[in-house]
């Protein structure tokens, strides 16, 4: 089973374009890193820039709006992920409790979901997105 660890950090919603984070807790969360690399749970990570050096599209009336952050309705954001492979919830539970946090921080697991999830219909709806899937992660 994949789940999305996501990294919540409070405040980070109102950060300035530019703010980094701290090298200490850099260091620490290295440590982290590693361990789930080490435990070959970890299929991908990356911080992400504060929200006021990124943009919204929302759709009203089939047309794209482009909002600029930073994002005043905003009350959390995320300031980045981790792709985790475990055996279950629980076992993501446990290694997102080992996580170096600060009080400030809260990490949301949210279970991927696989094509085998879905009924029929939904399956015969998404035919090639298993080749989207590899052609995507080509790139990266």
């Amino acid at each position: 089973m994949r789940f999305m660890m996501l990294m919540i950090p409070k405040g980070y919603e109102k950060a300035k374009p530019g703010a980094m984070p701290d090298a200490k807790a850099v260091a620490a969360m290295m440590k982290y890193n590693q361990s789930l690399q080490k435990a070959g749970v970890l299929l991908a990570l990356d911080g992400l820039h504060p929200p006021s050096m990124g943009a919204r599209v929302s759709f009203r009336g089939g047309k794209a709006k482009v909002t600029d952050g930073p994002f005043t309705e905003a009350k959390e954001v995320i300031g980045g992920y981790w792709m985790i492979q475990v055996k279950s919830k629980e076992e993501a539970i446990e290694w997102a409790s080992r996580c170096p946090a600060s009080d400030s921080e809260v990490i949301e697991i949210r279970q991927v979901q696989e094509m085998s999830d879905f009924p029929a219909d939904v399956k015969e709806a998404a035919a090639g997105f298993a080749e989207l899937q590899k052609q995507a992660g080509k790139k990266g």
